[in-house]
């Protein structure tokens, strides 16, 4: 999940949060998959080509969604007489709206008193765009002599030996169309005849599958509304996932050649669970694969037999996680199954596939977190993450041997390069950290060695420290942080610190470079991540630490890290803001609610404010889904006052606040913006109540500021978003 953050300005830090400059960062939570738009297409020609922008992030096999997936649905959880329930949803509906209102009426008094400031950090920060992103491009996709890529919203197709000089145009999105969209994944067919292409706009959930047709005029074959997943079965057989309510649960196949038909061939009845595709390495089969966040669940479908009916892997266990690769008829698993409950990999034959014969290949050491894993013919890559640093571990199914490389210390987030071929011979990535713009490497086979790539196209930074520390927490457990800050900076205990926290559904925060961050830097801010449990730095066990009946633990290691980042001359209360987006807001909130005097601000990103009344709601799309990570307060007692002995909106009080700045989407399907709103009001009467009952021992007012954008989405990530939204704010 994997949200746009917020920091807090650059001068005013000691009057409280002044201003927002919330494109610092636009994801502090890790980015991996959200769930898209649903796009209605214009018309369905071919011409020339746009400007749109793209992505191709996608979901690794089998990945558990990582964000808080909330319904905008309000209505409470007894079922009302239908006089009564319209009723009540007249007066809530009247309750919002003059809610609402009163925001946007606060919000336009107080932004046009910083025009000059949003226009010198706007023109900063297309300055530092153009000149890290000048280069950069987006990933090639090849077949065997052929090489697809897209830019600026056109696929193009270019020959391998010729060079891309020589590239041509298929088809554009605008002339699809799709002229507000840009492109979430691409799959092609193994004939080539065929791609598939999925759209998405920046201010809707869904997204529109389009099938096109190859050859000298591409033809749009087929439009498929709201889809998440997509994998070519065969040459003319794609399967899909419909997406309806924020889930996943029914596959669908459909042709396109001799007798055309779309059949459901698989729905999953547990509302716990979200189903994806995806296709090994070797195209030799498609995974069905059902995902709760604990427990997973596979199906093959042969691509040889793409009509026959999908094959269980291994019935789902309740805890153990799992996902299938396969090479020369073995299936390799990545699993949780044995002791400790951690991943492994591990393989059985495809006839024999039950976990009773599922034999060990390699075991990650403790405390580490498998970031990603990648197959070949006669290898497999995994990148891991321990104490802070990168590393790659290349397995080698030949020799059955494994070779482990230390990364650049100053590498935080890689990339993979999208589709590297099942037979190549090299292994392209990026590294990059918040403050160090993506630098390309390679990992040879046949040399056995990492090779860093000789042009480097972007400007090196050089003056920036990176320093990593380990907090002690309440239970003696070492929280690791990561900081930087300009090697130029003194008095660090002067500067003011920026602190970064998410810990929830075991995912890493974002360290992947930022433009802003960069910017931060340079202005001479200190920026800290706190990797505390809930999330997924150290391993599986370290998001088991923090969720449900461990929540309190992630506060405590974000209270401890904050203390240590004093003690160790990293700023001080007075100088401290801290950052904090969707799920990561359980803990910025608690944090403000429990140690208040630490901070100085806080700023928050469509922020999950109130936990208890969210999970009482059944009706909710996602609520029975999320309990695995919050519990069911319904059913437990103890739960439901856990969950209220640190709910930030039940837990607000009368007392000295940090000034806190919101940024809300209006119409955000994940966050409702009910409760952030009825969260705005009670802070803000509590921090006025406490100021007046102090007024005469000279206390300041906290600012607590909302600022409701009527565009924009949760997973939002493009540029021009994060750029205009950072300009509009004082």
């Amino acid at each position: 999940m994997k949200a746009r953050m917020c920091c807090a300005g650059l001068r005013n830090l000691l009057q409280g949060l002044s201003f927002s400059a919330k494109y610092y960062s636009k994801h502090n939570s890790p980015q991996t998959v959200c769930l898209f738009s649903k796009i209605a297409p214009k018309k369905c020609h071919i011409l020339g080509c746009s400007k749109s922008t793209c992505t191709h992030r996608t979901a690794p096999p089998g990945s558990i969604l990582p964000c808080r997936f909330f319904s905008c649905k309000q209505e409470g959880t007894k079922v009302l007489s239908k006089r009564k329930q319209n009723t009540s949803m007249v007066t809530s509906e009247l309750l919002h709206k003059s809610l609402l209102k009163s925001e946007q009426k606060n919000w336009n008094n107080i932004s046009p008193r910083y025009k000059a400031m949003t226009k010198r950090i706007r023109e900063k920060l297309e300055e530092l765009h153009n000149m890290y992103t000048l280069n950069s491009r987006s990933p090639r996709i090849r077949f065997g002599e052929n090489v697809y890529f897209e830019e600026n919203g056109c696929i193009f197709l270019a020959k391998a030996d010729d060079g891309e000089g020589n590239a041509k145009i298929l088809f554009s999105i605008e002339d699809l169309g799709f002229s507000d969209a840009f492109i979430q994944r691409i799959r092609i067919s193994a004939d080539q005849r065929y791609m598939a292409i999925s759209l998405k706009s920046e201010n809707s959930e869904e997204a529109t599958c389009i099938i096109m047709k190859l050859g000298n005029l591409p033809v749009v074959e087929k439009v498929i509304p709201s889809v998440f997943s997509f994998e070519w079965a065969a040459n003319d057989v794609l399967y899909y996932t419909a997406q309806k309510n924020l889930k996943c649960q029914n596959v669908f196949m459909t042709t396109f050649t001799y007798q055309k038909l779309t059949k459901l061939v698989y729905t999953e009845q547990d509302a716990r669970f979200f189903v994806d595709l995806y296709c090994t390495k070797d195209r030799r089969f498609l995974t069905i694969n059902s995902n709760s966040k604990t427990t997973s669940e596979v199906w093959l479908v042969d691509c040889r037999h793409p009509f026959e009916s999908p094959a269980l892997v291994q019935a789902r266990t309740t805890g153990l996680m799992y996902h299938v690769e396969h090479r020369k008829d073995q299936l390799y698993i990545l699993t949780t199954y044995g002791e400790p409950a951690e991943y492994k990999l591990m393989k059985a034959p495809v006839a024999s596939r039950g976990k009773e014969n599922w034999q060990l290949v390699y075991a990650l050491e403790r405390k580490t977190k498998l970031v990603d894993f990648e197959m070949f013919s006669d290898d497999c890559i995994m990148f891991l993450k321990n104490a802070g640093h990168l590393y790659l571990n290349v397995i080698s199914f030949v020799s059955h041997s494994v070779q482990s490389i230390k990364l650049p210390t100053w590498a935080c987030e890689f990339e993979l390069e999208s589709h590297p071929e099942h037979t190549t011979s090299t292994c392209y990535f990026q590294l990059s950290s918040p403050v160090h713009p993506p630098k390309r490497f390679a990992y040879s086979f046949k040399e056995n060695n990492l090779i860093e790539q000789a042009v480097q196209e972007v400007p090196i930074i050089t003056n920036c420290h990176t320093t990593r520390l380990l907090a002690k927490s309440k239970d003696e457990t070492l929280v690791p942080i990561t900081v930087f800050h300009n090697k130029n900076s003194k008095e660090l205990h002067r500067r003011p610190l920026l602190v970064h926290v998410y810990g929830a559904y075991g995912i890493d925060l974002n360290m992947s470079f930022k433009e802003e961050k960069l910017m931060l830097i340079e202005e001479g801010w200190i920026l800290a991540y706190c990797h505390v449990r809930g999330g997924g730095e150290q391993g599986l066990s370290w998001h088991r630490d923090g969720c449900q009946h461990n929540k309190l633990k992630g506060l405590h290691d974000l209270r401890a890290c904050i203390r240590l980042l004093h003690q160790e001359g990293f700023s001080q209360p007075k100088h401290t803001a801290l950052a904090a987006a969707s799920a990561g807001g359980v803990l910025a909130g608690a944090l403000c609610n429990a140690d208040p005097a630490l901070l100085r601000a806080v700023v928050l990103q469509a922020p999950f404010v109130d936990v208890l009344n969210t999970m009482m709601k059944t009706h909710l799309p996602l609520t029975i889904e999320e309990q695995e990570e919050w519990g069911n307060p319904l059913e437990d007692e103890k739960c439901m006052k856990y969950i209220k002995s640190y709910c930030p909106y039940q837990n607000i009080k009368p007392q000295c606040y940090p000034s806190v700045f919101i940024t809300a989407y209006e119409n955000d399907e994940r966050v409702p913006l009910t409760g952030i709103l009825q969260y705005v009001q009670k802070l803000r009467k509590a921090a006025l109540d406490h100021a007046s009952r102090t007024s005469k021992k000279g206390n300041w007012i906290p600012n607590i500021i909302l600022d409701v954008q009527a565009n924009g989405s949760h997973c939002d990530s493009s540029w021009e978003h994060s750029l205009n939204e950072g300009c509009e704010v004082p």
